[in-house]
């Protein structure tokens, strides 16, 4: 059905994951950009999801929550940067509190406030290739260290859900 993560040549701490998707552009992209279809497969597995406003414009905001199974709650927000439809996102990534104020993570006082990401979308005979590229902006010297060092576990967990992604594509194709 898809391609496992692979890495491509990325600069010294930055996350790049690659994957392909056995499913056109315009409908990864759609899987990306529309609450109804983020709900099912964004996050941890195993946690529930809520989007409490998405704007996909630039300037715009994805404000989300993930409740794990035994209910700790997380909110996050994208503040998109760029959208080319349907080959690029580009967002700035961070924790947030309720209100959608960026907050530090809840695992790391020393994780990077703001992540800067850029997605991108090839399609080939139907597939879609996407990859995440991502790097802290705005950063100490100790938060872009930590980030780096978390690399290798944020790859593990994307794996995890872009597997779910490969899920549902399956179903919602």
């Amino acid at each position: 059905m898809n391609e496992k993560n692979a890495t491509n040549n990325s600069a010294e701490g930055e996350l790049v994951i690659t994957r392909t998707f056995d499913a056109p552009r315009d409908f990864v992209f759609k899987m990306w950009t529309e609450p109804e279809h983020l709900k099912h497969w964004w996050g941890p597995k195993g946690f529930a999801f809520g989007v409490s406003k998405l704007d996909l414009r630039p300037g715009g905001v994805f404000h989300y929550s993930m409740t794990s199974p035994d209910g700790n709650e997380m909110w996050g927000k994208f503040v998109y940067r760029e959208i080319v439809a349907p080959e690029r996102i580009v967002f700035i990534n961070s924790f947030s509190d309720v209100e959608g104020n960026a907050v530090r993570a809840p695992f790391s006082p020393t994780w990077p406030l703001e992540v800067l990401n850029t997605l991108t979308l090839f399609e080939n005979g139907g597939k879609t290739t996407i990859t995440l590229r991502g790097g802290p902006v705005n950063a100490t010297e100790e938060e872009r260290k930590t980030y780096e060092a978390g690399i290798e576990s944020m790859k593990q967990g994307f794996a995890g859900t872009f597997d779910q992604l490969a899920d549902y594509l399956a179903k919602a194709i």
